[in-house]
């Protein structure tokens, strides 16, 4: 049977675009656009936009702005600067990128590596980074999805991806801080994770396809209060403290990275190594995590997928050896291909 509201949204767009215009190309524009709101799709971003392959990107802030960066052998390109010095255009944050492709970044990092002036880089060290993605349309997790951690949790492996969801006000960044003081809760924990960032719409695809919607990928922390967390059967309470979903401090598009189910990723706290696994320890791989998502939902580019975390966290110790994270800790997350992602508790 026909969607209701989706017959009555085509309907609507087809008479204003008539009424509007008077022309059938209108209409039919209108129309087409009204049906894919009523599917759930988002028809302001492209459902394909070229992705851009062998780059480094990540966000900073300067004056209260979000520029983009792109890693290079000279240091950050502050790409807003080259574009002004070679009067061109080019996309201004990463999610620019992934939403609208290419925009002639490619050329314009060429160029300023061959003949940009030294003034376009910026030394890695005195960067204020943001968060590698700034406005994902969604924020999924996969809960207990290495073997070894289910196993410490004392949890069953699942036999299908366990998803949960983060929002926006989570997202913190490489050098970020969490507001821990501030926050109504004592039993913090850290989550080492592989970050999928997607780059193209995905609905109902194969395994076999489903990393070819992949843009890249970024290292990740799903920073977690575990009382609120198992304060009832839902996650959700303990996933969303704002800053708490540090992604960064890059973004490393997907040809660069390779299989990202053979990467090592660890997790430091003070110094002192806490999680020490490989991404081959997924129950659920990158692929089929993507494949099974969507199916259930349309993944859009610019979404980004949190894909568990390793055994060796806080709640996985006896009860009597577990010493949860406080103000004045320092944490760094490692990933393998990625880039170190550090932060702290105030």
């Amino acid at each position: 049977m026909a969607n209701p509201r989706r017959q009555f949204l085509k309907v609507s767009a087809l008479a204003g675009g008539v009424a509007a215009t008077g022309g059938l190309a209108a209409s039919e524009a209108s129309a087409a656009k009204a049906a894919k709101e009523a599917d759930g799709l988002d028809t302001s971003r492209l459902a394909n936009p070229e992705m851009v392959q062998g780059v480094t990107i990540l966000n900073y802030e300067e004056g209260g702005r979000i520029y983009l960066g792109v890693k290079t052998s000279k240091g950050i390109l502050q790409v807003n600067k080259a574009a002004k010095a070679f009067k061109m255009p080019a996309p201004n944050s990463t999610d620019d990128v992934i939403q609208g492709g290419d925009q002639g970044l490619t050329k314009l990092v060429n160029l300023a590596l061959s003949k940009g002036s030294p003034n376009l880089f910026i030394d890695e060290s005195k960067v204020q980074f943001a968060p590698a993605v700034v406005n994902p349309q969604k924020i999924v997790c996969v809960g207990l999805n290495y073997a070894k951690h289910a196993a410490e949790t004392k949890s069953p492996l699942p036999t299908m991806p366990i998803l949960f969801n983060k929002f926006n006000n989570t997202l913190n960044s490489h050098n970020g801080v969490v507001k821990v003081s501030k926050i109504n809760a004592s039993n913090f924990d850290y989550e080492a994770e592989l970050v999928i960032v997607m780059g193209r719409r995905a609905s109902n695809v194969s395994e076999a396809d489903a990393l070819k919607y992949v843009f890249g990928y970024a290292t990740g922390n799903d920073f977690t209060a575990r009382e609120l967390q198992r304060r009832s059967s839902q996650w959700m309470i303990g996933k969303t403290l704002d800053g708490s979903g540090l992604v960064g401090p890059y973004i490393v598009s997907a040809d660069l990275v390779g299989n990202p189910n053979e990467l090592k990723i660890e997790q430091y706290v003070n110094g002192e190594v806490r999680q020490s696994s490989n991404t081959n320890d997924m129950v659920f791989n990158c692929a089929q995590i993507v494949s099974y998502t969507s199916k259930i939902f349309t993944l859009e580019p610019g979404d980004i997928i949190y894909t568990g975390t390793p055994e060796g966290v806080i709640l996985g110790y006896p009860e009597d050896k577990r010493v949860w994270l406080k103000a004045g800790d320092k944490l760094e997350t490692r990933i393998e291909k990625l880039g170190n992602l550090k932060f702290s508790l105030v």
